[in-house]
């Protein structure tokens, strides 16, 4: 009688496990996509980042980060065209997004202590400009926010200035650092050639 009643009560706990786990997993998406700095840009913004084409890996003076800049398809176009290099604006709706991992080496085989292979590890932050030139008229057009991510326990937060770097609460937080780049509308990376 115990193995059936086992055997019965088995694929109800399994079923609901999967339906709860799904309810988390679309919980998480909700709330990833639901944050948002104080002045108006929020992760829904680049919803889809994850898929979007490589423009290049940055490697910066940050310690304990590695760091792949990713374009929507309007900034990979406008990239493709020549842009800024062209001496053209990017259009509005163009996207990046900066997203950072903590390094972690591969030592495993066929890897070496030596030689260990440096690879992403735990998700650290997601970096996004927007160009919306009516949003964002004080800042050439462009809107800028940084989410950390905790890995412990999965949710991103809008960045403070207690973190590293420092943030300001609002979509003008790169603005400052990005006029250096002002030459080419504000933006420091290159399209990568492939």
């Amino acid at each position: 009688m115990k193995h059936k009643m086992v055997l019965l009560i088995a694929p109800i706990i399994g079923g609901l496990a999967i339906v709860l786990g799904g309810t988390t997993a679309a919980q998480d998406n909700q709330d990833k996509y639901a944050v948002k700095v104080p002045g108006g840009l929020a992760l829904s913004e680049i919803k889809g980042y994850e898929d979007w084409q490589a423009v290049g890996p940055s490697l910066t003076d940050a310690p304990h980060v590695i760091r792949l800049i990713v374009a929507n398809p309007v900034m990979i176009d406008a990239y493709k065209e020549g842009v800024p290099g062209n001496g053209k604006p990017f259009p509005d709706g163009s996207k990046i997004a900066k997203i950072e991992w903590r390094p972690k080496q591969i030592t495993d085989p066929p890897f070496s202590a030596k030689t260990p292979d440096t690879v992403p590890g735990d998700l650290a932050a997601v970096e996004l400009i927007v160009k919306d030139s009516k949003r964002f008229p004080d800042t050439h057009g462009w809107g800028y926010a940084t989410f950390d991510y905790d890995a412990a326990s999965g949710i991103f937060t809008p960045a403070t200035s207690a973190s590293k770097p420092p943030q300001n609460h609002d979509a003008k937080c790169g603005a400052a650092c990005h006029t250096l780049a002002a030459s080419k509308d504000h933006i420091f990376t290159a399209y990568a050639k492939r």
